[in-house]
């Protein structure tokens, strides 16, 4: 069953995201308004080396909360899913993957939200010196992979899309 959109207008905007209202048909035939938020796609990159992950600690303002997330960030127009994952991971944390393969791609909320997440795998990195973004996180360390199941448990990683990687990560590792 597949719903129908009339009509898409703008109700509010900057450079990250529209919120948008639809005129939108459901497959019985009745009509109503919706409203969506149109944002832009994500990356990130999950890097490992010697079973450890590199991680970041980081404050959320929004949530007020504290927790571990991998690399991430907006893909900027004109860039690849994997390249913005691996711009990201260098401004962040300082290293540079030696090649980057697709972990796993999400639709965090597909019915009110269209951002698509690509979370990409890198298993060496290299490196280069300090983050360029200075704003992103207190702390970097490598992980013992075997923590992250009980840091997930004590609320300790809490973001969808680290959540979703690390997940997938650890699911590849125990096949």
């Amino acid at each position: 069953m597949r719903w129908i959109v009339h009509n898409e207008g703008e109700v509010w905007a900057n450079r990250w995201l529209s919120v948008r209202r639809l005129d939108v048909e459901q497959p019985d035939g009745e009509r109503f308004d919706y409203h969506a938020v149109r944002m832009r796609n994500i990356a990130a990159a999950v890097v490992t080396r010697d079973q450890h992950v590199l991680l970041m600690w980081r404050h959320r303002f929004l949530t007020d909360t504290w927790a571990w997330e991998i690399p991430m960030g907006i893909i900027e127009a004109g860039e690849s899913p994997e390249a913005a994952a691996a711009r990201e991971l260098e401004e962040e944390t300082g290293w540079r993957a030696d090649g980057l393969t697709e972990l796993i791609r999400s639709e965090p909320a597909a019915g009110i939200m269209d951002s698509r997440h690509f979370v990409y795998r890198a298993e060496r990195a290299v490196r280069i010196g300090e983050p360029t973004e200075l704003n992103e996180s207190d702390r970097i360390e490598w992980i013992p992979l075997a923590d992250v199941p009980a840091m997930i448990a004590r609320h300790e990683i809490v973001s969808g899309i680290t959540l979703i990687g690390l997940q997938q990560l650890l699911l590849q590792e125990r096949a």
